[in-house]
């Protein structure tokens, strides 16, 4: 959702429901220099809520972001966080740019979740379907005008420039997969409430999903079939895991079902997939977020499906000098959608 092009400094503004994160990088083409990167946590009460008083809160930990990081332009691309972005792909009529944008109009109640009259639409043309020879794939996404004027509004309360809106799992994908893999990626990110799975191919992304599963739900697990207290079952979630072997297998059997209950959701992404386009196969699999530091999970997935799993680098297409690798990996799960965010094309 672009409002402004040829800006060619900026930064990308994830705002997230445990932190914020900034990154700007340098230079165009292919491969960009990292010039900052920067997160502050955040109260995900307060990032959740929808009052006046704590958008206010979360504005002010941005605006604090940008200057102690040393951010040097004003102009920013800012993520759509999942459960405020409806994306999906469609399959219209081959039209002329002018009668696609009329027929999507015309077909977009029965394809967006809210009224149309409140919404900004957005889309591109991914090619031809693969269901019809009559057809284009779309990708669309909309999100409700309301959410979009409240964020531009704070953001240009503290002096920003939006140039772009875009949903986080775009960003993600950006960010984690080679920018010419042509082979089904599959992308899944864990956050603390949801899961967002993106398969790309082709360069683009051609599934999009928000599962309503995320860490929070798997310490719970563990929290409520130990009895331990949160504190506890944090610690135990993320330093066994899903190993069978560790604490004679008390955490593993405590979360399995939740993780199971995510994994089933995978697999139906999968499988859909799959059914849409037939002649192709799953290459592998990119882990981020709560995924990429699950002890096991990774191998669990693997096993699972019989694929390659990798722990996603957000900084796979960003140079940066190499006494700083050690630093930039080990918080690299953290940073995918602010790094994909100003890895756009503008």
């Amino acid at each position: 959702m672009s409002l402004l092009s040829g800006v060619s400094s900026f930064f990308g503004l994830d705002i997230g429901t445990t932190a914020v994160r900034v990154v700007q990088l340098s230079g165009s083409g292919r491969t960009r220099s990292l010039k900052k990167y920067a997160f502050a946590p955040i109260d995900p009460k307060v990032s959740m809520s929808d009052s006046k008083a704590d958008q206010q809160k979360v504005i002010q930990v941005v605006r604090e972001l940008v200057e102690q990081a040393g951010i040097s332009t004003r102009d920013v691309a800012v993520g759509l966080p999942s459960n405020k972005v409806f994306t999906t792909i469609v399959d219209i009529d081959r039209l002329s740019p002018e009668e696609l944008e009329k027929s999507l109009m015309f077909q977009a109640d029965s394809l967006i979740p809210t009224p149309v009259a409140e919404s900004k639409l957005d889309w591109a043309i991914l090619g031809d379907s693969p269901a019809d020879a009559n057809k284009v794939e779309v990708l669309l996404s909309s999100v409700s005008n309301e959410f979009l004027e409240s964020r531009l509004d704070m953001l240009e309360s503290i002096g920003l420039n939006v140039i772009a809106f875009e949903p986080d799992s775009l960003a993600l994908a950006r960010a984690l997969t080679a920018l010419d893999s042509v082979l089904p990626t599959m992308v899944v990110d864990v956050g603390s409430k949801t899961t967002d799975i993106v398969i790309t191919m082709n360069g683009a992304p051609r599934l999009i999903r928000s599962l309503p599963t995320g860490t929070d739900a798997i310490v719970r697990s563990a929290l409520q079939n130990l009895n331990i207290d949160e504190k506890q079952a944090q610690q135990f979630v993320f330093k066994f895991g899903l190993g069978k072997d560790k604490l004679e297998g008390q955490i593993y059997n405590a979360i399995i079902g939740t993780v199971d209950l995510l994994v089933s959701d995978v697999e139906k992404s999968i499988k859909f997939f799959l059914s849409r386009y037939p002649n192709q196969k799953l290459d592998r699999i990119i882990v981020t977020g709560g995924a990429s530091v699950l002890p096991e999970f990774p191998l669990y997935l693997a096993n699972k499906f019989g694929v390659n799993v990798e722990i996603g680098n957000a900084w796979h297409n960003v140079a940066f000098p190499s006494d700083r690798q050690s630093e930039l990996l080990s918080v690299s799960n953290h940073f995918s959608v602010a790094t994909g965010l100003a890895e756009r094309d503008e």
